[in-house]
């Protein structure tokens, strides 16, 4: 159990004076009902609301982005919209940051904490945490140049990638691919298609560890991720099924 006013603190940008004031001004309900003291007692299950909003009072705080084009992964930037600014003030508390980056102009999962021990654990290459992503391709992909790509290649500038897995979906002209890897390099998957003489004109990525991305989120928003499936994020080694 910790105070009202501390824990209120805790989960996003107002300092401890703020927050008191807020309460002072009957804006925070604890359980439905309207406090004015600051230093009662909560925990994680009172549910507490801020001008009617429901605020979270987890330690730390996972959520799904289902990432839109045009954004950057990023906590903050001077001239575009970021991951984090799309969180919702039910969500927002200082320190967010994005466990990992997407391209601004790839879409789709980008799992977004303020735990940096977690985020270290699932980006770490020796964990070997896959993320799954689906491409479009420019030109068709001969099975020499997909299977040249799950073997590992090294790109002109001497940059070393690992062994990544790629299955065609849809073949054809344009033909759409799935694709596994356990690295997260600047721009990685866009290079080894190049290198193999490709173009990749759509990128999403649609799955961390064994954790898809949901289907019923709309671009642009965002939900918790439960610790069950925080699981499977972890459990999710290199390589999960494409089609689990």
């Amino acid at each position: 159990m910790e105070r009202l006013d501390k824990i209120l603190a805790m989960q996003g940008s107002s300092s401890r004076k703020d927050v008191k004031e807020m309460i002072r001004k009957g804006r925070v309900a604890v359980n439905g009902t309207v406090v004015k003291e600051s230093s009662l007692k909560i925990g994680e299950e009172d549910s507490v609301t801020l001008d009617g909003v429901h605020l979270s009072l987890k330690k730390h705080i996972y959520l799904m982005l289902n990432k839109p084009q045009g954004v950057v992964s990023a906590s903050d930037s001077d001239s575009d919209t970021t991951v984090v600014d799309l969180v919702p003030d039910e969500f927002y508390r200082s320190g967010l940051f994005p466990a990992g980056r997407l391209d601004k102009d790839t879409v789709g999962f980008v799992l977004i904490t303020d735990d940096g021990d977690f985020a270290h654990r699932i980006l770490s290459p020796k964990n070997h945490i896959v993320k799954t992503y689906e491409a479009k391709l420019a030109a068709p992909l001969s099975n020499e140049d997909r299977l040249m790509l799950q073997n590992g290649i090294t790109l002109s500038d001497g940059t070393t990638l690992k062994e990544a897995k790629v299955e065609i979906s849809e073949d054809g002209d344009t033909p759409t691919v799935k694709i596994q890897i356990c690295e997260g390099k600047y721009h990685q998957i866009k290079r080894m298609f190049a290198a193999a003489g490709n173009k990749v004109i759509y990128l999403k990525r649609t799955a961390m560890g064994g954790l898809r991305l949901d289907p019923s989120l709309p671009e642009g928003k965002c939900r918790e991720i439960s610790p069950e499936e925080l699981l499977k994020i972890e459990s999710g080694k290199f390589f999960s099924d494409f089609e689990q």
